[in-house]
């Protein structure tokens, strides 16, 4: 019996347990155990006994910790006890879940023998069990571990030496949809790139993985970053293994690739063939993507501008959630891949525009398609699950219910002239296999179990010799019946019974004065065979009875048995059209984001984009996408827009640069962050929130607003300020779009005032972009004068009473100053510290303004003096108080009250 294990317990270690000591004092299970944990030495290993996975030794303590169950022990290895644990085999996807998001790995060991073949051996010999496949972060196809919204890319990560600077690869793969993609990279913009793609596991060579120059990569990634041993990377086999993996002799048909991609996408392939064992998922052909394709997107200011995840790391409260009215998983997905990586190309992102446009003017064809993309399952990851042989009953469901909401959608979207994008995915509609939905149709019933096992999953009539078998296991009763009168017509005996016992089986009984027809011919007796003599009765048996006999005990299995059959059938029938599928899905999944951006336009009154190769840069009456609905939702009042125009000046060649002055509170950093996302949207391919928007492809989009502190690397606030400025500084271009909030706040005035002067004059001079630069150093403003292209404009506030009220209008000119204080108190400052704070600014405005802090230093006794003087005040009441106090007003006249009142007015004077 298991006992209960202190959680303390110290294990043996994977190294520790592959000793041949250790194996020689091993039992046969636990030797079987040692051995395939030597083989797995950095996964969790699943053993399988019976119903359970059942984890042993290191395993069991680390499990038992991350999944909150109970460690017990299991026997005695070396003199000291077993830890282990367990998951139930049918919960064993949750427990895989919590593990998997932990970062762990699972090696999943199943039974590959039957236990009567292992008897066979010997009464102690132990069932044969091996690993059928490695659970990873990234290579995960169940769907309760997957987010239907969320792609699960594998990334790998190679570079190539050569006689110039070295050259990296990315390669990515989503073995449950089949997305296989290939890019080169370079070190300045790897980290980018990665956290563009968002993979939820990278593999790289081991030797990169402890080069000092790709650890400040990792450091961000973390445990994300796995190394592999650097032969998976060799990229001299490296078109060899891919062309065997896609079963062709040459990758000649696949496009041109690098050797660095070719080491790349190599790794990827032989990971997956490492972690799927025998089974092979449906990848698409490798494609090649350019850099130069897509916006370039720094990972702060991906952080900062919040397009997928918050800065706390939640999905509520970013652009991805503000926009997203998809309604499929796969157009949840294409969306999210869209926004990370906006396009450069203002030819296809009008193609993204006209579909949108269309549907705008097509509001009850969108409906319909919204009603018909409901019903849609998500078919890429039942494909894979099928293709992997994981997939069950339901999975086949799915593939046939999204083949006939695709055929309807296609139908919906009739013969009409659509614009290119959607008359292409309606092709792709067309050309999936109807033969194939009519043999699913067909076969497959309505109400489906979750595993092939379970069986019942084929409709009546399908299959006559399954209709037979079920008959015969849930009918028996009712055919023995049947076979009863046929037998009692046929001999014209009617008291003739078909009778059970567990020595004869199933027998024929009539009494012995009616056994004549059963006996006396020739043809009788050929047919029906003696058994038994009783004292009043015979038993008889015939060849049809026993065959019904043995067909009714094998009905269960048989019918099963039948239903495999046909499930192996079908889903070979899906796999063999699995380019096909794919290809329909991801039509469905464009309809899908061009319905939901339709819908989201027409919802939130945005207007489409003028997007092309210029260098404008103008937004009129442009709002913030996230902050606009949170007021909404608050019912807090409308947005406040406002324009924007960094296009160039007449006959100018570059864009201008917007310098900005305002008070904090003021809605600078909205403003700001408002037209990096409008940007963002309108190169992703959507319509914007703005009542006009021409916008200049943008090559390279950099936002930094706001900062904090990098611990892990000993870099301060001003530190990481600089970093990131710098990194903007040395990297934009004249088609980039530079957005800077409070550039030198971190340091002394006078440093933060020239290194913010210098920034300016850079990005005016050299980098020749188009910016929008949010600063509290008003001198900046006196830089309009002297850069043509730098353009002051300040966030417009009034003042009432001592009061400032925002708002948040951004017009041309400057902020004379900043409001701080007005601030300071709205966010409650003591008064005394309010007051105190407009003193001594009062002060230093007047000062010498060579050093004003000094004529301040004599004033600080006095005013502690001032404090102690009003508490000493309150400490004690004055004469008018005491008398105050001791009145009885209840007793007062009016008269008396009035000259009461007076002589207290004397006293405080």
């Amino acid at each position: 019996m298991n006992a209960r294990i202190d959680m303390t317990t110290e294990a043996f270690s994977a190294s520790e347990l592959a000793t041949p000591e250790s194996r020689a004092q091993a039992t046969p299970m636990m030797e079987q155990f040692i051995e395939i944990k030597a083989n797995n030495p950095d996964s969790l290993l699943f053993y399988r006994m019976g119903d359970f996975y059942e984890l042993f030794f290191e395993d069991a303590v680390e499990a038992s910790r991350a999944l909150g169950i109970t460690l017990t022990k299991r026997g005695q290895h070396m003199g000291q006890d077993i830890p282990m644990c367990g998951v139930p085999v049918h919960a064993a996807d949750d427990y895989l879940q919590k593990l998997i998001i932990r970062g762990y790995r699972v090696a999943v060991c199943e039974q590959v023998e039957d236990p009567a073949e292992a008897k066979k051996r010997g009464s102690k010999s132990v069932v044969r069990r091996d690993v059928i496949r490695l659970v990873t972060p990234g290579t995960i196809t169940e769907e309760k571990l997957l987010s239907p919204s969320e792609s699960n890319y594998l990334m790998t990560l190679s570079r190539i030496r050569g006689a110039s600077e070295p050259a990296f690869a990315l390669a990515w793969i989503d073995i449950s949809t089949g997305v296989f993609r290939l890019a080169e990279t370079e070190l300045s913009r790897l980290l980018a790139d990665i956290l563009r793609i968002d993979p939820r596991e990278l593999i790289l060579p081991d030797t990169l993985f402890h080069d000092p120059e790709l650890r400040p990569v990792l450091d961000v990634i973390g445990r994300v970053a796995t190394p592999q041993p650097a032969v998976l990377f060799d990229s001299a086999t490296a078109a060899e293994r891919i062309a065997r993996y896609f079963g062709v002799a040459t990758l000649d048909g696949f496009g041109g690739f690098s050797r660095a991609e070719l080491s790349a996408a190599a790794a990827a392939v032989a990971y997956v063939e490492k972690t799927q064992i025998s089974e092979r998922p449906p990848l698409g052909r490798p494609e090649r993507e350019s850099g130069a394709s897509t916006l370039f997107i720094d990972p702060a200011t991906r952080a900062n501008l919040e397009l997928t995840r918050t800065l706390s790391g939640e999905r509520d409260g970013t652009l991805l959630k503000a926009i997203d009215r998809t309604v499929t998983g796969g157009g949840a997905r294409l969306l999210s891949e869209r926004l990370m990586s906006p396009l450069t190309d203002p030819v296809k992102i009008g193609c993204r525009l006209d579909s949108i446009g269309f549907l705008l003017e097509e509001p009850s064809l969108v409906a319909d398609l919204r009603v018909r993309l409901k019903q849609v399952p998500d078919m890429p990851r039942a494909l894979s699950r099928l293709a992997l042989d994981r997939g069950g009953p339901r999975d086949l469901a799915a593939i046939r219910q999204g083949l006939a909401a695709a055929r309807e959608i296609a139908g919906l979207l009739g013969e009409a002239l659509l614009p290119e994008e959607l008359a292409q995915e309606r092709e792709q509609l067309k050309a999936l296999p109807h033969p194939l939905w009519q043999m699913l149709e067909e076969k497959l019933g309505e109400e489906l179990p979750l595993l092939k096992r379970d069986g019942g999953f084929l409709r009546d009539g399908a299959d006559a010799y399954l209709d037979e078998a079920r008959a015969l296991r849930d009918q028996s009763r009712r055919v023995i019946a049947g076979l009863q009168l046929q037998y009692a017509e046929g001999t014209g005996v009617k008291s003739l019974k078909i009778k059970h016992n567990n020595v004869l089986g199933y027998f024929i009984e009539v009494t012995a004065g009616t056994a004549g027809p059963l006996t006396e011919s020739a043809e009788a007796k050929g047919r029906f065979i003696h058994r038994q003599t009783m004292a009043n009765a015979m038993r008889f048996t015939t060849t049809e009875l026993a065959d019904l006999e043995s067909r009714i005990a094998n009905a269960a299995e048989q019918a099963l048995s039948i239903e495999i059959a046909a499930f192996e059938e079908m889903r070979s029938a899906v796999v063999s059209e699995a380019e096909a599928i794919k290809a329909g899905a991801r039509a469905l999944a464009v309809i899908d984001v061009s319905a939901g951006l339709a819908v989201l336009a027409e919802e939130q009154a945005y207007s489409r984009p003028l997007v092309d190769n210029s260098k404008m840069f103008a937004i009129e009456a442009g709002r913030h996408p996230v902050v606009e609905q949170a007021l909404r939702r608050q019912s807090i009042g409308p947005f406040v827009a406002n324009n924007c125009d960094l296009s160039p000046a007449q006959n100018g060649k570059d864009g201008a640069i917007w310098l900005l002055t305002g008070p904090n509170m003021g809605g600078k950093s909205t403003f700001l962050r408002q037209n990096a996302l409008i940007a963002v949207m309108a190169q992703m391919g959507s319509f914007v929130p703005a009542g006009s928007a021409h916008i200049g492809i943008v090559d390279r989009l950099f936002s930094r607003v706001g900062a904090s502190d990098d611990l892990a690397r000993g870099r301060s606030t001003f530190m990481v300020e600089m970093v990131e400025t710098a990194a903007i500084l040395n990297q934009a271009s004249d088609r980039s779009l530079v957005i800077l909030d409070e550039i030198g706040r971190g340091t002394a005035t006078f440093d933060g005032l020239s290194i913010a002067w210098a920034a300016v004059e850079h990005l005016h001079e050299v980098n020749r972009c188009r910016g929008l630069f949010a600063t509290h150093f008003h001198e900046l403003t006196a830089l309009s004068e002297k850069l043509d292209r730098l353009a002051n404009a300040t966030m417009r506030v009034k003042e009432w009473d001592g009061d400032v009220i925002f708002l948040h209008e951004v017009g041309p000119g400057a902020a004379d100053r900043s409001y701080g204080i007005q601030v300071a108190r709205l966010a409650g400052l003591p008064d005394s510290v309010v007051a105190r704070a407009r003193d001594v600014l009062s002060r230093l405005e007047d000062a010498d303004r060579k050093n004003p802090a000094s004529q301040l230093i004599d004033d600080l006794p006095l005013f502690q003096v001032a404090v102690r003087r009003q508490e000493a005040a309150r400490a004690a009441p004055s004469k008018a108080e005491g008398e105050l106090k001791s009145l009885n007003l209840d007793d007062m006249t009016p008269r008396e009250a009035m000259e009461t009142l007076y002589r207290l007015k004397s006293l405080l004077s």
